[in-house]
């Protein structure tokens, strides 16, 4: 156990030191924010049958990060991909949380890649959104999440893993993956990080309805509620 635990400070060491050397070699990618302009969104295999799976986070959790992360990319139009790993087979159907949620997403079934990024449909439907930062979830984490995240940024796409809108078997499967898409120059980030950064401010044109969606979805939404109540009361008088 000891080792172990040696190990993962080592690699996370590793990782700190690389993203941070390209950091200070002046890539932009390290810099550059996400706008509602040059971001697409891709869910990949959130299937019914690979979530009865996921460990790592609760599934109603779960179900509710994915939830606000698709209601996030609809209400500011963000081009959106859904794919789907052999949804014919065990992994299932696309959970209707996606589906539901982003009904103008351009849908792949993919008839056998398991790295998604294999699918020529798929690297294309990306590509003809015209956009360069790719903001990624997939269940499952180490698989489905990761490979495609890593081939992705390694044609120079700027990924953002991510990972409360991911899941997988155990708490060690996805600690291993993210160290290992952030050695590959992945940003591994969370949902509610990338409504907050795409919102950037609170006198943006969205950004009261991005604050409702992190509030009906996150804790939150205490001070998003009482805020609304007060303003209500606010303008009764």
């Amino acid at each position: 156990m000891k080792q172990l635990t040696k190990l993962i400070s080592l690699l996370g060491l590793t990782s700190l030191l690389f993203t941070s050397t390209l950091a200070l070699g002046g890539s932009k990618q390290f810099a550059e924010t996400l706008t509602p302009d040059n971001a697409v969104l891709a869910m990949i295999d959130h299937q019914t049958g690979l979530l009865v799976g996921v460990r790592d986070l609760n599934p109603t959790l779960l179900k509710n990060n994915i939830k606000g992360l698709t209601k996030m990319a609809k209400t500011l139009d963000l081009p959106s991909v859904i794919t789907a790993s052999y949804p014919s087979g065990p992994n299932g159907p696309i959970m209707p949380e996606v589906s539901n949620n982003l009904p103008d997403a351009e849908i792949i079934n993919r008839s056998g890649e398991i790295n998604a990024w294999n699918s020529e449909e798929f690297r294309k439907a990306i590509k003809k959104t015209g956009r360069k930062k790719i903001i990624m979830a997939g269940i499952v984490t180490d698989v489905c999440l990761m490979f495609p995240a890593i081939a992705a940024a390694a044609e120079g796409y700027d990924v953002y893993a991510v990972i409360d809108a991911s899941g997988t078997w155990n708490k060690t499967v996805q600690e291993a993956a993210m160290m290992r898409m952030t050695q590959a120059g992945v940003k591994v980030t969370t949902w509610g990080s990338v409504l907050a950064e795409l919102m950037d401010d609170w006198r943006s044109p969205k950004a009261m309805e991005l604050g409702a969606i992190l509030g009906e979805h996150t804790s939150y939404g205490w001070a998003y509620n009482s805020f609304m109540a007060t303003q209500k009361q606010v303008a009764a008088q």
